[in-house]
């Protein structure tokens, strides 16, 4: 995340940060972005990012960056909000996923409408593209059909 945080103030960009208290005190808060919030929490941290954002952008990481990529694309399946939730598939790093994704599509435990909440691309102009051709498909109608189960 720093080093998008660099390219990002080098290019003249506006960075925010929202970090934890404690966080902080083991020094990894990055000390030369725009605007950089400490909040209590990593669910406060995430509520905060989430009410900022106009849309998310996975780029390849560990645990964390999928967890939080989940829980937003959670959040917009649930209807609570209509933000693009993107992958950006640099050198193939979320093709496991993807396919794990398609597999839980075919499996019924994912309706396919809710699988078009996943944008993906394999650059930055192509995501960014997507991101502002985005219209959050229509919410499905029913959660559960019983008699499909």
């Amino acid at each position: 995340m720093g080093a998008l945080a660099d390219a990002a103030l080098a290019a003249g960009g506006h960075v925010t940060g929202v970090i934890p208290e404690a966080l902080v005190a083991h020094e990894v808060a990055h000390g030369g972005l725009s605007d950089l919030r400490i909040v209590s929490s990593m669910h406060e941290r995430k509520a905060m990012m989430a009410d900022l954002s106009d849309g998310f952008i996975a780029l390849p990481g560990g645990w964390g960056t999928l967890e939080e990529f989940f829980e937003v694309l959670t959040w917009a399946q649930l209807g609570l909000h209509q933000k693009p939730c993107g992958l950006l598939n640099v050198g193939g790093y979320f093709n496991g996923l993807l396919s794990f994704l398609d597999h839980s599509i075919d499996e019924r435990f994912v309706k396919p409408e809710n699988g078009q909440l996943v944008l993906v691309a394999t650059s930055v102009d192509a995501m960014l593209e997507q991101l502002d051709r985005y219209h959050p498909p229509p919410p499905a109608e029913k959660w559960i059909d019983r008699a499909a189960t």
